[in-house]
């Protein structure tokens, strides 16, 4: 059995939103496996599918930046926060997203591209991290185009021009003139920032997502003590509301509440009077999906003095 520590409490509870006396008992039945706890308590009601916690396990910068048709997004990792405010780290982050509005995402080919002030990304990037005196790490980066139409780009919370937490991408194919894209792009890039899509549309939310979603349904279900054809469409009633709420394009638009976004592209095209189809979306939120390991400072100081 693992130990079940106060911090892995609160981790749940700031993930899943439940009480801490059934966070502690989900993390018990799950053996401390952080995501099993979450899925159990799902299973129980004791947490809401689509909660997702705005604490992130990593600090450092997301970039954004748009050049025509072309836009590009990217994430560069450090240590702490602190760093993230660094000019010479802001700097990098910038030049890093501009380079990889000309030679695209694949992250080994944009660490060997050429930097500005002479070498490599990734012989700057070593430069930087002798110099702050912290690790610092290129982790992805995301490149959008159109044939014809905009990518409109939106930071939230901001730290310069370009630079933040969450950086959004939208891509929108039209012929429709510049500032009525620009203006859609805005709001629609201002939703994804709220709302975290997992994909466009129904078709790219990975099999084993909507697998695992189908599995909490059925264990919710099976609680209920109704028959077995009313907890099938139960399970499907659960599974379409997943998708409806985690598919951009079925998404309600987080201005008004009531229309899909899919109507709101469709409505702006006919006002502009030409179609407009939005046709994908980046969203880089800062260390998503990175777990950061917890140290004890006190522990460490004695250590290394022996103690």
């Amino acid at each position: 059995m693992a130990e079940i520590t106060a911090s892995m409490v609160k981790d749940l509870r700031d993930k899943s939103g439940a009480g801490m006396m059934d966070c502690k008992k989900a993390l018990s039945e799950a053996n401390g496996d952080m995501e099993a706890a979450v899925d159990w308590l799902r299973a129980k009601g004791l947490a809401t599918a689509s909660k997702k916690s705005s604490r992130t396990a990593a600090e450092g910068l997301v970039g954004v930046a748009v050049n025509g048709t072309v836009g590009a997004a990217v994430e560069v990792n450090s240590e702490t926060d602190f760093v993230a405010k660094n000019d010479q780290f802001q700097d990098f982050v910038r030049n890093v997203t501009e380079i990889a509005l000309a030679n695209g995402d694949d992250v080994e080919a944009l660490a060997g591209a050429a930097y500005p002030a002479g070498g490599t990304v990734a012989e700057k990037l070593t430069s930087n991290i002798a110099t702050i005196g912290e690790n610092q790490t290129l982790r992805r980066a995301k490149v959008l185009k159109v044939e014809q139409g905009a990518i409109v780009a939106y930071v939230h919370n901001a730290v310069a021009t370009g630079l933040g937490k969450i950086g959004v991408l939208v891509a929108l194919e039209s012929a429709a003139p510049a500032d009525k894209l620009e203006a859609l792009g805005k709001q629609l890039a201002m939703h994804v920032a709220a709302a975290f899509p997992l994909a466009l549309d129904e078709s790219g939310i990975p099999a084993d997502v909507i697998d695992r979603e189908r599995k909490i349904a059925q264990e919710k279900a099976a609680e209920s003590g109704k028959p077995a054809d009313v907890i099938a469409k139960m399970v499907d009633g659960g599974v379409a509301k997943f998708v409806k709420e985690n598919a951009l394009l079925n998404q309600l638009f987080v201005m008004d509440g009531k229309t899909k976004i899919s109507d709101v592209v469709a409505a702006a095209g006919k006002d502009a009077g030409s179609p407009i189809t939005l046709t994908d979306y980046v969203r880089f939120q800062l260390g998503e999906g990175i777990e950061k390991v917890e140290s004890d400072f006190a522990a460490e100081v004695a250590a290394a003095a022996g103690l």
